[in-house]
């Protein structure tokens, strides 16, 4: 019966107006669902949309996708899931030191906990066969290096903390 709602839910928030309440209501309830690992695979399919969603949304909207990619990239069963969703390359300019501390903070927190994940299981010394165009050749491509290495002299501490944490790749 979850695996329905779900997909309902999910159906109205990738079909619906992007930035609506409608949209932002769903996401805040697929966040919710998604808090413990229980449901978290019902999602593996939208992945992609997320992504999507995240770099065309304003916002409440970023912010609540960040929020609910964030769930799914704490759970070692997604980590693959995630590396292989085919993200547009905007998606770096997410790590752009001019982008809201709010947002930033998200998608740092996004690597590292993907980073985490990847060393539990003792994989980020191996590069898994994903496609280029997914997630995973976007965080582990040297635009992506360069612009970690730029954000070790953004001006807010918390930024700079969170970038010395995430290896170099």
């Amino acid at each position: 019966k979850i695996k329905i709602y779900i997909n309902q839910v999910c159906e109205d928030v990738f079909s619906g107006p992007l930035n609506s309440a409608v949209q932002l209501a769903g996401l805040r309830l697929l966040t919710n669902m998604t808090v413990t690992n229980d449901h978290q695979h019902l999602l593996s399919s939208y992945i992609t949309d997320l992504f999507h969603v995240l770099l065309t949304g304003h916002g409440p909207t970023k912010v609540q996708v960040l929020k609910l990619l964030l769930n799914l990239s704490e759970n070692p069963a997604m980590t693959e899931g995630l590396l292989g969703a085919q993200v547009d390359s905007s998606f770096l300019s997410l790590y752009d030191g001019h982008v809201a501390k709010e947002i930033l903070l998200r998608v740092l927190t996004l690597f590292q906990n993907i980073n985490n994940c990847l060393q539990k299981e003792g994989r980020l010394a191996v590069q898994p066969p994903f496609t280029k165009g997914s997630l995973f050749f976007l965080l582990y491509g040297e635009e992506c290096a360069q612009k970690m290495r730029a954000l070790l002299y953004h001006p807010d501490a918390e930024v700079k903390e969170k970038v010395t944490i995430i290896p170099e790749s």
